[in-house]
Formats: C-alpha cells, structure tokens, sequence
C-alpha cells in the first residue's frame, strides 16, 4: 500500500513529515484537509485516538504525530537515517527534536496566528491551502467561529502572543549559536534535529517549497513585519538548513 499523508498544509508539523518522505526518496500521496472539518476523518482514521495531524497510513499502520512518523521511516525505510545511531549524537538528535516539537512549534503558531486572525483575508487561503476553492468561502462565511474555536483550542491570547515571541527570540539565540560552533546540532550529520529546527521556524522564513500561498509582504501584520526583520539574521540559519537539506 502506498505512503499516504493526512496534513493541514499550512501545519509546520506536517512539514516535518513531508521534507523526511521527501529526504529518504519516498513515493506518497496526500490528502489536505480543513481545519474544523477534520476532526470526523482523523477519529474515524485513528479509531478515537484524537484529532491532530499529521497521520500517516501505510500498510494497514496508522501513525500519528510527526515524531512517531519519522521513527517509523527509519525503522521502515532505514536508508538515508534522520536518527544518528550512535550515542551521544542519537540522544541530542531527539532531545533537541523534543523540544522543537514542543516550544518551537506551539510558539510559532500562537505568535503567528495571534496577529494573522485579525486579517481573515490573509489567513484563510493559508489554512485552506491545497483543498477544494470553496473551502476558502467556507471558511470566510464562518471565520467568527474559525477565530474563536482556534484561539481557544490553541490558548492564543494577547498574553500568550507576547510569551511565546519570547520563546521565539530565546530557541532562535540558542539556534543560531549552535550553528555557529558546529553545522549539524547532533554528530556529524543532518539529522532529525536539524529537520525539526528548521522545519517548525519555516512559517517565519516562507521557503518557496512550502506548499502554501504565502501572504505578500505587504499583507504582513506590521508588528510581525518588524519583528522578522530584526530576526532575520538567525531565522536565514535555519533557512540555510532548509536550502541544503529540503
């Protein structure tokens, strides 16, 4: 059975999965769904294991979250690995994978949408990106309830906003400074790690090869417009890493 990818493709996490099929040479199929409306097709998928993507269906395997999948690409299609083999590199490459998933991630989501919400004209095409037009009405005829749903379920707040900008600036001083000293974060070579960092930033350097209609710059929320460029330094890094590796 072939690799399909259940994904958002606006969803950063879902980008981590698609460079690693991409990076390992793996043939896959796709299938973008709409925020909101994938909650039936991911419980029916999973069997009542949650709602999130990315999920990935090969072989009669459901496997969801972006680091169950890349550890289940290695194990199952060990060439070209993104987990080092040997210590202490292994346990680098997924300790700084953990954090990624778990700082990096939610920060650039609630920084970004928190300022993106108030633009519906802006945001829609994003989170309906890949999926039939009339989706974008659908969202734009809803977008009241699209606004409060994602920011409750996402705890984006002004407060929030203001907390993970902090954590944005503190990954990416700490980022730049790895980089700096070594180019890989874990061993001697690219690995999970490096996929993670620049994978999760990515919505903050707008790669080309991400399969979203990025806003023009002059659409950008001025508050986030000025705050890329003072970062920009540090976030073309992590865009380096994802020129080499993407």
């Amino acid at each position: 059975m072939a690799l399909r990818l259940y994904q958002f493709a606006i969803s950063h996490y879902c980008e981590k999965v698609r460079w690693a099929l991409d990076y390992k040479n793996l043939s896959y199929e796709t299938t973008n769904l709409l925020p909101g409306q994938h909650i039936k097709t991911m419980q029916k998928l999973t069997k009542g294991g949650g709602a999130s993507v990315p999920v990935l269906e090969h072989d009669g395997e459901i496997i969801q979250g972006s680091s169950n999948i890349l550890d289940y690409l290695d194990r199952t299609f060990p060439d070209k690995p993104l987990t080092p083999i040997e210590e202490p590199a292994r346990a680098q490459a997924l300790a700084w994978e953990k954090r990624m998933d778990e700082e990096a991630g939610p920060a650039v989501r609630c920084y970004s949408y928190h300022h993106f919400l108030q633009r519906p004209k802006v945001v829609v095409p994003l989170l309906a990106a890949g999926t039939p037009f009339y989706n974008r009405i659908l969202l734009s005829l809803a977008f009241s309830r699209v606004n409060e749903v994602m920011r409750k379920w996402m705890k984006i707040n002004e407060k929030t906003a203001e907390e993970s900008r902090e954590v944005l600036e503190s990954l990416l001083t700490e980022l730049a400074e790895a980089y700096s000293q070594q180019p890989f974060l874990a061993g001697d070579s690219f690995s999970r790690a490096d996929l993670a960092a620049a994978a999760l930033f990515a919505p903050l350097f707008q790669p080309e090869a991400y399969p979203v209609p990025w806003p023009k710059p002059a659409r950008i929320p001025g508050e986030i417009k000025a705050w890329l460029t003072d970062w920009q330094p540090q976030l073309q890094v992590l865009g380096k890493v994802y020129q080499n590796y993407r």
